[in-house]
């Protein structure tokens, strides 16, 4: 089992290792930071109004294995930048109990009926652990992103109470 603790600075090394290139950093990311990640960007992320990041803690050994944030920027109620960070660790249902944790923590208030989040079209295993989690693509709110020269399509999907 796993569990949700905040990003702090002691967390910035161990973040860092997982992002590889600048594909790797969109496609967890989006367009919050730019490769390479340095400390100063970290710095000025978990002191962002409206967004909780968080640690994946293994409750067994306490060891830091991913990431993950709650957004609450615009009104939204969206789960992001979801990333399991060593490959070890994926394709083990670790996705499903970080996303579950994620909702569970938005539904503590009564008032937010539905969250959301954003992935690429192309990243078939997040889909399907979104969809075991019971999110639905939306295709209506279905837009492109400039990659470099490629064009990705990023993909919403929602969760209603």
């Amino acid at each position: 089992m796993i569990e949700l603790k905040p990003f702090t600075k002691n967390d910035f090394e161990t973040f860092k290792s997982w992002i590889h290139d600048e594909e790797g950093l969109i496609q967890f990311g989006g367009e919050m930071f730019v490769f390479p990640v340095t400390d100063e960007q970290l710095e000025n992320y978990i002191n962002k109004k409206d967004i909780q990041p968080l640690k994946v803690v293994l409750q067994e050994t306490g060891e830091t294995i991913g990431h993950c944030e709650l957004n609450y920027q615009e009104g939204n109620k969206r789960l992001s930048r979801i990333l399991i960070g060593e490959s070890k660790w994926r394709d083990k249902k670790i996705g499903e109990q970080i996303v579950l944790k994620m909702v569970e923590l938005f539904f503590e208030d009564e008032n937010i009926k539905k969250v959301d989040l954003n992935v690429f079209d192309w990243n078939k295993g997040a889909i399907k652990c979104y969809e075991n989690v019971g999110f639905r693509i939306k295709h209506d709110k279905t837009t492109l992103m400039k990659v470099g020269n490629k064009t990705w399509t990023r993909l919403n999907m929602e969760l209603e109470r």
